[in-house]
């Protein structure tokens, strides 16, 4: 199993998301895991308190890629057939990972997503998780809860047969629309994790709209307007 966690500037956080998600992946007998972070062009000291909290391997970018980029990558050095992937900021949060792998690895799914109580999955934007519901209910009929979480846990394969992942800020929609469109079991878990909010500052404002952008961008390149079987 690799777990895959891309991070831009979070020196401050990344040593707690490291431990929180050792202590989940310990918990499932998994001590012996690979866990890549993927230092994502980052100015501060990401890559060495990556290290120090128990990374396995380090990737650094001397330009950032996107989230999308960093995490294709990471799988280009991962060599588990189940690929996890988390945000860098869930801090203890992280240990959660725990309820995302047993589904897959039980082949009860073939990939999860975590949902994160409803309080703080959001941050008040509500608009850019409607468009990507949207876009992945009109192409599927499936309705996502949580179509812009990051932390999910799936199948190699399936990354292989969807070509990867989708660049930019998009990646979890085109992620998620392309596997439901192939037939991959997609599986919602509720988890009680937390990340960092921008909320309704200029900075929040900003990534929200950068997202909403992307977003309506993976929806175009797959035709998300065209249902299944059309």
């Amino acid at each position: 199993m690799t777990l895959l966690i891309p991070a831009r500037n979070e020196a401050d956080r990344i040593g707690e998301t490291l431990r929180g998600a050792w202590a989940g992946l310990r918990s499932l007998a998994l001590g012996d895991a690979q866990v890549i972070v993927i230092d994502d062009g980052s100015s501060d000291e990401t890559a060495r308190a990556a290290w120090e909290g128990g990374a396995t391997e380090v990737v650094r970018l001397e330009v950032g890629r996107g989230k999308g980029g960093a995490l294709n990558a990471g799988l280009r050095q991962a060599t588990g057939e189940v690929i996890v992937t988390l945000d860098a900021d869930l801090g203890a949060s992280a240990s959660e990972v725990a309820k995302l792998i047993p589904p897959v690895r039980d082949d009860q799914a073939d990939m999860t997503i975590a949902a994160f109580p409803s309080a703080g999955r959001s941050g008040g934007f509500g608009s850019v998780v409607k468009l990507a519901r949207w876009g992945i209910r009109h192409a599927t009929g499936q309705e996502i809860e949580a179509p812009l979480s990051g932390q999910r846990a799936l199948r190699r394969s399936l990354l292989k047969a969807v070509g990867g992942f989708a660049e930019g800020f998009g990646v979890e929609t085109g992620l998620t629309l392309a596997a439901l469109r192939q037939g991959y079991r997609v599986q919602v878990v509720p988890t009680t994790m937390r990340h960092r909010a921008l909320g309704r500052t200029p900075a929040g404002f900003l990534h929200r709209g950068r997202q909403f952008l992307d977003v309506a961008r993976v929806l175009i390149r797959q035709r998300a307007w065209r249902r299944q079987g059309d």
